[in-house]
């Protein structure tokens, strides 16, 4: 291995670790199985004392930023004399783009907050001769990636996923694939709408890379694919219904309680556990209330993930019903319908984004159309209904994830676009 391949890449991400981006941490942890060295730098402190226990198997030593603004403001400010003493006209150059960004941007306030971020990465890349940025998400993050990268003078690259494409203005996100050496998102879906406002001089910089799911977390019945499936729960117990997301509009928890509603009107035994955090709860609890569901469903707030994956070994369906919002965030592939699917759970969710991308309908499990309660209601209780059809659906929906879904396997394509880039 040459010194130069040696040296690691820096993830920039927003907060690490995160309980809801298992995602990028099978990604890291994936990298270095396959030999990468990696630094974390995350922009922000970990919020609460919960994470996941594979957080503990990454190597990677993770910057953060000083928690108190009584060790933050002399320590972002001698960054930055740092770096303006060290490399003068490169600290110059990214002043001038943020001053640039500043003037066009809404939120000149959020640039300038990503430049005094920026000098502090910087300073800790320098240090540990860190080779390549990539960034987890198109706004903050992969701001600050570019930034440093004028500074340090060496590449970045980003992931953009969802809420970041979709709500970062199109002059932006030009700008930022432009700058990168490349670019990864989560679905063709994604793919597709950058191409309509990107060049097409610029389209061979973006890749799909879907997100990936450790299949060692989720061990699939040996008779399953081949024999009758087992799902060891006794004949007499209540069906359970799981939804895994945050309380935000996108995830439309609102159209699975309605459904709920339907279900128990029509005389269905079922119970539904719904997993998260997120503004909207008081909200959806209330409106629990009000239809006089309290015995039906249940909120059980975060959890961290060797929690939640015993719990979907207790589910019969697994229901997810993501809408556009009105702001015009939606999902990409909620990573948790691969994960159910990796489970052996029939699935249910809707049309919307590139969640056709992964669950194929009357295939590899069942889709209805966004906002429509009567449709979910129907689907859920169609699989509650019909084993043999839940039996089908799993198993084409486990060789889904384990042909394209799988973590080793997708990140061996970011492993590939480094090693190419001369940068790992």
């Amino acid at each position: 291995m040459t010194e130069e391949r040696s040296r690691p890449i820096g993830y920039i991400l927003k907060r690490y670790p995160r309980l809801s981006e298992t995602f990028i941490l099978n990604e890291m942890r994936a990298l270095e199985r396959l030999g990468m060295r990696l630094h974390v730098f995350s922009l922000m402190r970990v919020e609460g004392s919960l994470a996941h226990p594979t957080v503990a198997e990454l190597r990677a030593p993770v910057t953060y930023f000083p928690e108190t603004w009584l060790a933050k403001i002399p320590a972002v400010a001698k960054a930055h004399v740092t770096m303006a003493w060290a490399v003068p006209l490169r600290y110059l150059r990214a002043v001038g783009l943020a001053l640039l960004w500043s003037v066009r941007s809404y939120s000149p306030f959020s640039v300038w907050k990503q430049f005094l971020r920026s000098a502090y990465v910087a300073v800790d890349c320098r240090q540990h001769q860190v080779h390549h940025l990539h960034a987890h998400f198109a706004n903050a993050p992969a701001t600050v990636a570019r930034l440093v990268s004028v500074m340090c003078h060496i590449p970045y690259s980003f992931t953009t996923h969802a809420k970041d494409l979709y709500l970062t203005r199109k002059i932006v996100m030009r700008r930022r694939v432009a700058s990168a050496s490349f670019v990864l998102t989560c679905t063709r879906y994604n793919i597709e709408y950058l191409r309509s406002f990107i060049p097409p001089r610029d389209w061979g910089r973006i890749y799909l890379v879907y997100h990936g799911i450790d299949l060692a977390e989720f061990p699939f019945p040996p008779s399953n694919g081949k024999a009758a499936m087992t799902t060891g729960k006794a004949d007499d117990a209540v069906p359970l219904i799981l939804s895994v997301g945050r309380m935000v509009p996108k995830k439309g928890m609102g159209d699975l309680i309605s459904a709920c509603r339907l279900m128990m009107a029509r005389g269905v035994r079922f119970r539904c556990v719904i997993v998260g955090e997120g503004p909207l709860r008081g909200e959806l609890e209330s409106q629990v209330r009000e239809l006089g569901l309290e015995r039906f469903v249940t909120f059980l707030g975060a959890m961290a993930h060797d929690g939640l994956v015993s719990l979907y070994g207790q589910a019969s369906v697994f229901a997810l019903a993501p809408h556009i919002a009105e702001d015009g965030d939606r999902d990409g592939i909620p990573n948790v319908l691969a994960e159910a699917m990796a489970a052996g759970i029939p699935v249910v969710s809707t049309s919307v984004s590139g969640i056709p991308e992964l669950i194929e309908d009357g295939r590899t499990g069942v889709l209805v159309g966004p906002r429509n309660p009567e449709a979910l209601a129907d689907a859920m209780e169609w699989l509650l209904r019909d084993q043999a059809l839940g039996q089908k659906l799993v198993v084409a929906a486990r060789r889904k994830i384990e042909d394209g879904f799988e973590c080793w396997k997708t990140a061996n394509v970011l492993r590939t676009l480094f090693l190419a880039s001369g940068h790992s």
